[in-house]
């Protein structure tokens, strides 16, 4: 039962519900559901259209699913991780070549790093190379950004890193991949006091009370072709950062943003209109973590980021309650390749229980949600709801959204 328009009935997780958006097709991928914060889409030479998703956790490795019509999506491929204790949540396709993460449970285990494939013929994937990040105090890659076929900025452990606390072990590292035969870290950065040696802390207030609680690691390592001179960095507990990455070999911090300790996701600068939007990322069911919201930043001078506005959120009171996690995560983050569309104005989001939420922010100082689709529970979810981890928006500006527990992938169109 659909209900459109209307939140009475929203902490029903058996409802689905949409305003502005139509639900076009849907795949459960053979009962392999559970999709990561990897989603991209290749526009293969014989025409047909291949939606490629990482997988939250094992067996399953990554799929690819024919979406060529968006109606009736196919699975075309399916692979497995060589064990149970490595997942892969993270991938990116540039033309004919997929980046996949892989990040283990365990520190020291193996594989820990990403693989680059030739997804020439999608039913047959063939593994170019690896690039290894494991190590004593490493559990491998959790984020990758490859948009330009020439560079992986990746969240990364190094077998050379060791972090003051196990809880920071995720630093940004920049690799090149011209020769993707052999790829060869550039450069790399990670916040003051967090390695083993550092003058600097973060850790702690004066009189010894902690700071943060889930780390002070990097999450997402975004680099757009408008400013490739800039890395844009979620640091979690630490912040949202902006580097100078003019000089590879020795990134700069310009400018760091934060409102308390929390985990800041994600940032995707909205360049025409010297903005910014960051995003946190909801980690605790039942909303126990709220506020975790999707902030507007002034960013003209990009030293001083300002927060002029957040993106309005669906009643907590009902989606607490709903089953699962709620609040912000993903973004669309405006991929700079020929199958994504790309607006300054327009924001897409994926919130967990809160389902897909579209935002236009015209004025930037009172966004409005446009439109929203929130999934019934998938069967079998053991949140009892559905958990949208990941989006992305094609040049038809089709709307793809995955579900990080079971669901699999909603493939949707919007209607305003």
């Amino acid at each position: 039962m659909a209900i459109s328009g209307n939140l009475g009935g929203g902490s029903s997780p058996s409802r689905e519900l949409a305003f502005n958006m139509k639900l076009l097709g849907a795949h459960e991928l053979n009962g392999n559901g559970n999709v990561g914060e990897g989603i991209s889409i290749q526009k293969t030479r014989d025409g047909r259209r291949i939606l490629w998703v990482a997988h939250e956790s094992a067996p399953t490795n990554f799929t690819g699913i024919d979406v060529t019509d968006p109606r009736k999506p196919t699975v075309v491929i399916q692979t497995q991780l060589p064990h149970s204790r490595v997942r892969s949540n993270s991938l990116d396709v540039v033309g004919d070549v997929m980046c996949v993460a892989y990040q283990t449970r365990d520190l020291g285990a193996k594989p820990a790093g990403f693989e680059l494939f030739d997804i020439s013929k999608p039913e047959a994937p063939k593994s170019i190379s690896f690039f290894d990040c494991s190590g004593p105090h490493s559990r491998g890659v959790h984020m990758v950004w490859f948009v330009d076929g020439q560079t992986v900025h990746i969240s990364s452990g190094a077998e050379d890193f060791e972090p003051n606390d196990p809880r920071d072990d995720q630093i940004y590292r920049i690799i090149d991949v011209s020769n993707l035969s052999k790829p060869t870290e550039v450069g790399r950065w990670w916040a003051p006091g967090t390695k083993k040696g550092d003058q600097e802390t973060w850790r702690t207030e004066p009189g010894g009370k902690e700071l943060g609680r889930v780390g002070y690691r990097v999450h997402n390592t975004c680099v757009w072709p408008q400013r490739p001179d800039r890395a844009y960095l979620g640091y979690i507990d630490y912040g949202a950062v902006i580097l100078d990455i003019s000089d590879r070999t020795n990134p700069k911090m310009i400018s760091r943003w934060t409102h308390r300790p929390s985990f800041h996701h994600s940032l995707m600068p909205l360049f025409s209109r010297d903005l910014m939007v960051m995003s946190d990322e909801s980690t605790v069911d039942a909303a126990k973590d709220w506020p975790m919201l999707v902030y507007m930043l002034d960013v003209k001078d990009e030293r001083y980021p300002t927060s002029i506005s957040t993106l309005p959120m669906p009643p907590v009171e009902t989606f607490s309650k709903r089953g699962g996690r709620f609040g912000a995560h993903n973004v669309h983050d405006n991929v700079p390749v020929e199958t994504s569309h790309c607006s300054d104005e327009i924001i897409y989001c994926a919130m967990f229980n809160g389902g897909v939420r579209i935002y236009d922010t015209k004025n930037p100082y009172q966004p409005q949600e446009i439109g929203y689709y929130v999934p019934a529970a998938p069967a079998l979810s053991p949140a009892g709801a559905a958990q949208m981890n990941d989006i992305w928006v094609d040049e038809n500006r089709l709307v793809y959204t995955v579900d990080r527990l079971a669901g699999g992938i909603y493939i949707l169109e919007t209607t305003f």
